[in-house]
């Protein structure tokens, strides 16, 4: 049995409209939580789109009774559609470092915190993983947060905890394989967050606290890590400019 439809009910929790003006060094702090869905919807670019397509290609690997590790979990909005899909008929484990984040977490899966069926680790991923077994892994817009030289032994420890036939689903904010269609997609991207409401001060104000903190790499070293981790069967299933989304299976057992 699989999952197959983006649930009507999924619980979505909105904060407050972001207007957010960093003033130092990007951290995810309590005021940046408040207003972080409002700050993501309006950021990426075919959000809902994104979040529909996560849902579609991961449900296939879900059923009844699967684990799923949502890595870099944030409010809980890539995780909530397989929790309200399951209807607590699984094993959901949420990763996040900041704590006023994982807070926003407990509150919004109170309900499943309670009763078992949902974990909430505040840990940062640089030094913690899960002992788990995970049916599906989600790690959306978050590898892109952790320092570089710490990327691939992550993407190993999702391997490593994935049982076999069992899948990533990875959303990155990537760099363009040449540096002046890199600069177009900026450009693009940078129009599509000012027809949403932000102004050239917000966008190059979060543009230059986000430096050094958020480090895209390009699409083919994305998928690199992926395969050098062990994962074989690999493919980009969403993109739009500098935003895409891959699936990457473990292999199953042979016979």
């Amino acid at each position: 049995m699989t999952l197959s439809t983006y649930p009507q009910a999924a619980p979505t929790v909105r904060g407050d409209i972001d207007q957010t003006v960093p003033q130092g060094r990007w951290i995810f702090d309590e005021g940046v939580t408040r207003v972080f869905d409002d700050m993501l919807a309006r950021s990426i670019p075919q959000y809902e789109v994104m979040r529909h397509a996560v849902f579609s290609c991961g449900s296939q690997f879900v059923r009844p009774g699967s684990t799923i590790v949502d890595c870099g979990a944030s409010r809980g909005e890539a995780i909530a559609p397989f929790v309200d899909a399951l209807q607590g008929q699984g094993r959901f484990v949420c990763l996040e470092a900041s704590e006023p984040m994982a807070d926003a977490l407990r509150q919004r899966f109170a309900a499943g915190c309670e009763n078992g069926s949902v974990r909430v680790h505040q840990q940062d991923m640089k030094s913690f993983y899960p002992d788990v077994s995970a049916d599906l892994t989600l790690a959306v817009l978050t590898l892109q947060f952790i320092p570089i030289e710490h990327r691939q032994r992550i993407i190993q420890e999702i391997y490593e905890h994935t049982v076999p036939g069992g899948a990533l689903i990875l959303v990155e904010k990537v760099l363009g394989a040449d540096s002046e269609l890199n600069n177009l997609m900026v450009k693009l991207y940078h129009q599509h967050k000012l027809q949403h409401g932000y102004s050239r001060e917000d966008i190059d104000r979060k543009a230059l606290s986000l430096e050094g903190v958020l480090v895209p790499v390009t699409a083919r070293w994305n998928v690199e890590l992926l395969q050098q981790a062990g994962f074989q069967r690999i493919d980009c299933f969403w993109r739009w400019m500098n935003f895409s989304a891959w699936i990457a299976v473990k292999p199953a057992v042979p016979g």
